[in-house]
């Protein structure tokens, strides 16, 4: 949630800064409601003060005086208890249009209104070269028997997928590398639930905006979503808690399964495991004083680079700019990988930086020299499996069908280096 009292000290500072991000709407709606509400405030409290007045006065005062005086404060009781109901409204109504609004970006995200506006940073390794015609990942998953999309659409609908044999393999040797990468750089590891309550999705920002690309499950009992990434349960380790400084940076790394309806997204990447309905993912997740969040943004996206490199993938760094940027993030980077069947880069990777946009909705705050202040919150990718399943195949597949597992996996693939076809 943004800060509105920064708002109301600059307005049009603010509303230029939201300009980046194509939001459109007139803060001067928002300001109106602040001063309505404030005038009605100031009213409920001028009765209250009148009231406490008379309710001294009462017993020093002569009988018909104070006959007078209960009649004035049962008067006074019925305006304010009128009042009341219209001051709620308005609160609640300006709780509703300040959740609406998105976080400002930072100055160094690049103007435009969507991802074609993009801003590549740098591109890292070769393409592949291949002297035959590479397979796109369905049919190579078809043919090596690790794949099953067919049977998944009869079981669940389209968007799903059976991962069999060393691509379940593969799978598990991905999260063990990253596990032991990232604990090695002092991030605590994490199993989070991921069925959550509103108020979760609410305080890290996806709502309101995400609302329809979330599942809710029995909303008439349980009244629980399920989580699109494991930046929510994350974040909300420390909702409504105080941090100790001296603990700052916190590292959280979390793996957990994900599910996004892809509302608005018809047609679009409906072909193989791109864009499901359901993945695993490895998260990472910051809690940072102010000052070194930008810092922190850095620190994430080379520990992506670090694995994609690893990995030995072609890859680029994008800068997302204001128009593609999500409500939360005031910076976004992404990855994008390149996948030799569709001839150009995908994204793989994102990590952004949220500032204080999280920790304002979800009270995560820490001790300083003047009292307390808001904490800022980061999260990037570590890992999306299927997406990184896809780009293993495809650009490490073979002339004979088979597929190279990257070396930096070996350890953990209990022997298997290559992915052969049955018959071989």
């Amino acid at each position: 949630m943004i800060d509105i009292k920064k708002l109301l000290q600059n307005p049009d500072l603010f509303q230029q800064a939201l300009k980046k991000k194509q939001y459109t709407k007139d803060l001067n709606e928002i300001i109106t409601l602040d001063e309505e509400k404030r005038q009605l405030q100031t009213e409920a409290e001028n009765l209250k003060a009148e009231q406490n007045k008379i309710a001294k006065e009462i017993p020093e005062s002569p009988e018909e005086k104070k006959q007078i005086l209960l009649s004035k404060s049962k008067e006074l009781k019925q305006q304010l208890k009128n009042l009341e109901p219209k001051l709620a409204e308005l609160e609640s109504k300006l709780k509703e249009e300040c959740l609406s609004i998105p976080n400002p970006p930072l100055e160094s995200v690049p103007n435009g209104k969507d991802d074609s506006d993009n801003e590549v940073i740098k591109t890292i390794g070769e393409k592949p070269e291949f002297d035959f015609e590479p397979l796109d990942h369905v049919t190579l998953g078809t043919n090596l028997d690790i794949l099953d999309l067919d049977t998944a659409a009869s079981t669940s609908g389209t968007r799903f997928y059976y991962l069999k044999n060393e691509l379940v393999q593969l799978e598990f040797a991905l999260a063990q590398f990253v596990l032991n990468k990232l604990s090695k750089k002092r991030f605590t590891p994490i199993m989070p639930p991921v069925l959550v309550k509103e108020h979760a999705m609410m305080a890290t920002g996806f709502f309101p905006t995400e609302r329809n690309n979330i599942y809710n499950v029995n909303p008439d009992e349980d009244d629980l979503y399920l989580v699109g990434t494991s930046e929510v349960p994350l974040c909300m380790l420390h909702a409504d808690k105080i941090i100790e400084k001296e603990s700052l940076p916190l590292h959280y790394m979390a793996f957990s399964t994900c599910f996004r309806r892809e509302a608005g997204t018809y047609g679009k990447d409906t072909h193989g495991i791109i864009r499901v309905h359901q993945f695993d993912k490895m998260e990472m997740f910051s809690f940072c004083h102010p000052n070194r969040s930008q810092d922190e943004h850095e620190l994430i996206l080379s520990i992506e680079e670090e694995i994609m490199q690893d990995l030995g993938f072609h890859y680029q760094v994008v800068n997302i700019c204001g128009g593609d940027l999500g409500d939360p993030a005031a910076k976004k980077y992404d990855i994008e990988v390149w996948i030799p069947t569709q001839n150009k880069f995908r994204e793989l990777t994102s990590c952004s930086n949220c500032t204080d946009f999280q920790s304002r909705r979800a009270k995560i705050r820490f001790k300083d020299d003047d009292g307390t202040t808001l904490a800022h919150t980061l999260n990037g990718t570590a890992l999306a499996m299927t997406r990184t399943m896809v780009a293993i195949m495809e650009n490490f597949q073979q002339k004979d069908g088979s597929i190279k597992i990257p070396p930096v996996l070996h350890p953990y693939m209990n022997g298997i280096t290559k992915i052969v076809p049955k018959t071989q």
